[in-house]
């Protein structure tokens, strides 16, 4: 069988896998959806202009489409790198022709397909409950897919790192909340200490933020794409996806690295 075979073949039994699993194909399209319901309608914009959530609604369509790009490939690869673990199957996986990065390229695309579903969802939720004015850019694509390949990787080193399917998810958690709300997804470093701002920029988060934010984002009455005083790569979207690509490959290699290959 070819490369292209077998990766094929593996993409199809993990898609089984995922959609059989009812109450993780419930929770990976319904996480995302309260978020956009609470932080969309209920968390209102303080009328004074300060705080969290004043900026415009489709500012922070980045934001969720964050969420879904962080938590979705970081918890199902690691949690899947466990389950394998646990259930003895690397070791059948070494006597097939399949290698590690076959079988986490098939894990990638599976994620791929589930958050674009997902990033579907989001655009049309935010639009129906914000009424947020989102542009069409044809970015959005390859954010998806970098995003995911680089959450997927590192998904694939804590699931090598943590010794059950319970430490993979409390390590997945530990991570991927400090990355949320520290990546310019809901919080403007303005509202950051000015000694940890800089630290904003160490996460690969930012990164797809911030470029997909300025892809996507036209603030009202303008037709500049909105900005801040970023420093490195500014906010220009191509450069934050050169880094997001590069970021991506990085994670994604010390990711095939990382999957075992006996138990």
């Amino acid at each position: 069988m070819s490369r292209a075979g077998r990766v094929a073949a593996e993409t199809r039994a993990a898609w089984y896998a995922f959609v059989r699993r009812r109450t993780a194909v419930f929770f990976t399209f319904f996480f995302p959806v309260i978020i956009i319901l609470i932080f969309g309608a209920l968390v209102r914009t303080d009328p004074t202009g300060g705080g969290l959530f004043t900026e415009p609604p489709g500012y922070y369509v980045a934001g969720y489409l964050a969420v879904v790009v962080l938590f979705t490939p970081l918890s199902r690869v690691g949690s899947e790198v466990a389950r394998h673990r646990d259930g003895n199957r690397f070791e059948k996986l070494a006597t097939t022709p399949l290698s590690r990065a076959e079988w986490l390229l098939a894990q990638m695309l599976v994620n791929v397909a589930v958050v674009g579903l997902a990033a579907v969802l989001v655009f049309g939720l935010v639009v129906a409950v914000t009424g947020a004015g989102v542009a069409a850019s044809p970015l959005v694509v390859p954010y998806l897919v970098a995003g995911v390949a680089l959450f997927c990787g590192l998904g694939a080193v804590l699931g090598r790192v943590a010794d059950s399917q319970d430490g993979v998810i409390a390590a997945a958690n530990g991570v991927a909340l400090p990355l949320l709300f520290l990546s310019r997804t809901f919080v403007p470093p303005e509202l950051l200490p000015a000694w940890f701002r800089p630290v904003v920029a160490l996460s690969p988060l930012t990164y797809f933020a911030r470029g997909l934010r300025a892809a996507t984002f036209r603030p009202p009455g303008t037709l500049a794409t909105y900005r801040t005083g970023d420093a490195l790569v500014g906010t220009d979207p191509t450069l934050n996806l050169a880094v997001l690509a590069a970021l991506a490959v990085g994670f994604f290699a010390a990711g095939a690295l990382a999957v075992p290959t006996t138990n």
